[in-house]
């Protein structure tokens, strides 16, 4: 039975990634350098009880072409298949992310009120930190309750740029670690949203 991660890494604006796939979906779009180096890693192979094989396959290969549309302001939404390896409280965070929109932002506090835990902010926190599926479940939508950046694993810098890019706004509009205006997400039942076509699976 095959147990490798197949992976390779993408050279993105802001840093560089390293993609993984694991039986035909993807279940790593991490940045190689972080606050915590190698957990992300350690943790994805020994859930999925697999080892890094440094080779593209077509699920890499798709989520490439897929950032390089991203990151030329041509794609704002995904369509991979995507493999989650996390606890049960992580993955139900991680899920969350799938539905925060492009352009827009929510608290770790309004995750946790979603998720039907309003005292785990500081979970989720964690949570959203441990996600090795960066801008594929899009993490760095979700900031303080007071619109600070906050943490970020591929740097605060990292996470400025995704947002300025998604918000159409230069980069220096977010010199000062926050962003007051940028639009929050609806949370409201009756808010539309349009359906993603990109799948997840938990293990």
């Amino acid at each position: 039975m095959n147990r490798n991660i197949l992976v390779q890494t993408y050279i993105a604006p802001c840093g560089t990634l390293l993609l993984g796939s694991f039986r035909d979906k993807l279940c790593l779009c991490n940045w190689t350098e972080g606050k915590h180096p190698g957990r992300v890693d350690r943790r994805l192979q020994a859930k999925l009880a697999a080892c890094y094989m440094p080779q593209a396959s077509d699920i890499t290969q798709a989520a490439a072409r897929q950032l390089d549309e991203y990151f030329l302001g041509q794609r704002k939404s995904f369509d991979l298949p995507l493999l989650f390896a996390g606890s049960s409280f992580q993955e139900s965070v991680w899920k969350q992310l799938m539905d925060i929109p492009y352009g827009q932002t929510v608290s770790y506090g309004e995750i946790a009120r979603r998720i039907g835990r309003p005292t785990a902010v500081r979970a989720v926190a964690n949570a959203n930190g441990a996600n090795a599926i960066s801008i594929f479940a899009p993490c760095h939508r979700v900031i303080g309750n007071d619109h600070s950046l906050t943490g970020y694993g591929g740097g605060i810098e990292a996470k400025r740029f995704l947002l300025c890019l998604e918000s159409g706004r230069p980069a220096e509009n977010l010199r000062h670690g926050s962003i007051p205006g940028f639009p929050p997400s609806q949370s409201s039942a009756k808010a539309s949203r349009r359906p993603s076509r990109q799948t997840s699976e938990a293990v």
